[in-house]
């Protein structure tokens, strides 16, 4: 029997319990992908509507999606760690402040496991997601190098393919050129 799409995103228990890992999981490999089994058949607009959801796309065409206009400079949203809320709102708010971003959003609680060194760590860290130029990228990962304590920072970069226009109007206005 297949799922209905809004009785899943609706549900109260998955909305208290989806971790916040797995809310970047869903908006970076597309809801398609983690749940295949998925009736696509009522269309919301919500799934529809996320920049990274290929699949969905390319099956249901529809007038919710926002698709990038020509008129609109291209645009980021830059991944970068940090180990702490201190280092992350020091950092925020110097790649604000050069305006190598329009926005910094700092996410606390993230818990990273890697591998460094021949052993596996897990460090709880906080994450930085950066909106930005795409012309800014190389400004933007030299800042982090010289303003991060990691001997390599993290620093990765998924183009927007869409969004609000006004939005993405006021992101090209707040960055250098």
């Amino acid at each position: 029997m297949a799922l209905r799409l809004s009785s899943i995103i609706s549900s109260t228990v998955i909305r208290r319990r989806l971790p916040l890992v797995g809310a970047f999981c869903v908006l970076s490999l597309g809801l398609s992908n983690l749940c295949p089994y998925i009736s696509l058949s009522s269309k919301t607009g919500c799934a529809q509507s996320l920049p990274l959801v290929p699949r969905l796309r390319s099956q249901h065409r529809s007038n919710h999606s926002i698709k990038m206009e020509s008129k609109t400079v291209p645009c980021i949203v830059v991944y970068v760690t940090v180990p702490n809320k201190e280092a992350g709102k020091k950092l925020a708010e110097s790649i604000v402040k050069e305006r190598l971003a329009a926005c910094v959003n700092r996410v606390p609680g993230v818990e990273s496991v890697y591998e460094w060194k021949g052993e596996i760590q897990t460090d709880s860290e906080e994450l930085l997601i950066i909106k930005t130029r795409e012309s800014l990228l190389d400004a933007l990962t030299e800042h982090v190098r010289k303003n991060h304590e990691y001997e390599v920072p993290e620093v990765i970069a998924l183009p927007i393919t869409g969004g609000n226009h006004p939005y993405l109007e006021w992101l090209k206005n707040s960055t250098r050129d």
